[in-house]
């Protein structure tokens, strides 16, 4: 007779998720939260309807983090049937500016639209206006090294 599987002999995969509602989207903020890009890394195709960032993501899933060391993925958060985009505390001609994403939060409006609200830190907002929550997580890279060798801490 064979041992059942356990999660520590998984393999670890890229990730590729999405969020339909606001409890899917608490999980990819979770994954999301404190990925830094630059500020030329944003992309608004108002025909497609989709905002998207290309983001270096620290993993936050990584299991074997205590082997390897901390680690980031370049992944891609793209959110679709946005309507209208605005930020606060971003200056796009800055092209060396790094931003740092605190959350991603749904704010409902009427019918199942609403805004997709990118917090940043230094006050630094996105709202997007969507037609209907859709957002995506693909990691488009392998991991890397963290630059900084450790994992973000906000202290307490």
């Amino acid at each position: 007779m064979s041992d059942d599987a356990r999660f520590e002999d998984g393999r670890e995969a890229p990730l590729n998720l999405g969020a339909f509602d606001p409890e899917d989207l608490q999980v990819l903020s979770s994954l999301v939260q404190d990925a830094v890009f630059p500020v030329t890394e944003m992309t608004w195709r108002p025909r497609e309807r989709r905002f998207a960032l290309l983001l270096n993501r620290f993993r936050w899933e990584d299991q074997g983090r205590d082997r390897h060391g901390a680690e980031r993925v370049q992944s891609v958060l793209a959110i679709d049937h946005v309507l209208k985009v605005s930020s606060q505390g971003i200056d796009r001609s800055e092209k060396d500016m790094v931003l740092s994403l605190l959350a991603v939060e749904f704010e409902p409006g009427e019918d199942g639209t609403g805004y997709v609200m990118l917090t940043l830190a230094g006050d630094g907002a996105i709202r997007l206006a969507v037609e209907a929550l859709e957002v995506s997580m693909k990691d488009v890279t392998r991991p890397y090294k963290a630059p900084s060798g450790k994992a973000p801490d906000h202290g307490d």
